[in-house]
């Protein structure tokens, strides 16, 4: 702040004023070069929602891949490691079948009943907008919580049957953002050869083919991806050591983020 003014004074702010002007207009330059939507496919460029809290809280991971990947074996084997070692953990899914709109959601999978592609999409996102309050209080006291699919299948899923992508992602955004994103990669083909594919509306080669390649699309730097064609073990051991590493970081305070928010 400027308390006074004097004839040096004026004079060496009249001088400086061109340097300034061309400072931030090198500045204003340099921004608009830094796109935050190039950020974002990097990193999905989440925001805090806690500021700089350093509090212990548990672990949002989620397991992402093709059916018959491996992903509901490996998460219940996750949240047992966990319990052993005397770490808070709970095993989600999603879609959870269990509420209204699950139910839903469930009978379309079923194929008991047929919905619009945009309708179902909105179920699937309203059926985890459920549980994000819930979700968010058990990260905060301490739970560490295995999610078996979260928004990545939603928007995989629905892009491969034709759906604009960032028409996919809108209902998402401001959905908690994972702290780890374990990518069970497999092929197709491989995929289809497992014990009880072909039961539910989706487990169709040609359809897991495009699911694939929007996986492909979504995947990006912060995403671990672990070749689920191993033996279930050897998959097993490589989870348990990048899940424990984000334990012990969200327990020494990482900040909650939001999903895809700009």
């Amino acid at each position: 702040m400027i308390y006074g003014t004097c004839s040096t004074a004026s004079k060496s702010l009249i001088f400086k004023a061109p340097v300034l002007q061309k400072s931030l207009t090198f500045q204003g330059k340099l921004s608009s070069k830094c796109s935050p939507r190039k950020t974002r496919m990097e990193s999905n460029l989440n925001y805090s929602i806690e500021g700089n809290s350093k509090e212990s809280r548990g672990a949002l991971v989620v397991l992402e891949g093709l059916d018959r990947s491996g992903k509901s074996s490996q998460c219940s084997r996750l949240v047992s490691l966990l319990e052993r070692r005397g770490i808070s953990a709970e095993l989600w899914r999603f879609p959870d079948r269990t509420t209204s709109v699950g139910q839903m959601i469930s009978s379309y999978l079923t194929n008991t009943s047929e919905l619009d592609d945009h309708t179902i999409h909105l179920l699937f996102s309203a059926n985890r907008w459920e549980k994000r309050s819930l979700m968010e209080t058990k990260l905060k006291t301490g739970t560490t919580l295995i999610v078996d699919r979260y928004s990545y299948s939603g928007v995989a899923f629905s892009s491969a049957k034709g759906l604009d992508m960032e028409w996919c992602k809108a209902p998402e955004i401001g959905l908690l953002a994972p702290d780890l994103v374990a990518y069970l990669d497999i092929s197709p083909e491989k995929a289809a050869e497992r014990g009880g594919y072909g039961g539910e509306r989706y487990e169709k080669l040609e359809f897991q083919k495009k699911v694939a390649d929007c996986y492909e699309v979504l995947r990006d730097v912060t995403w671990k991806a672990v070749d689920a064609c191993q033996p279930i073990e050897d998959v097993e051991k490589q989870l348990q050591e990048i899940v424990l590493d984000c334990v012990t970081e969200c327990q020494k305070g990482r900040p909650l983020f939001s999903l895809w928010s700009k």
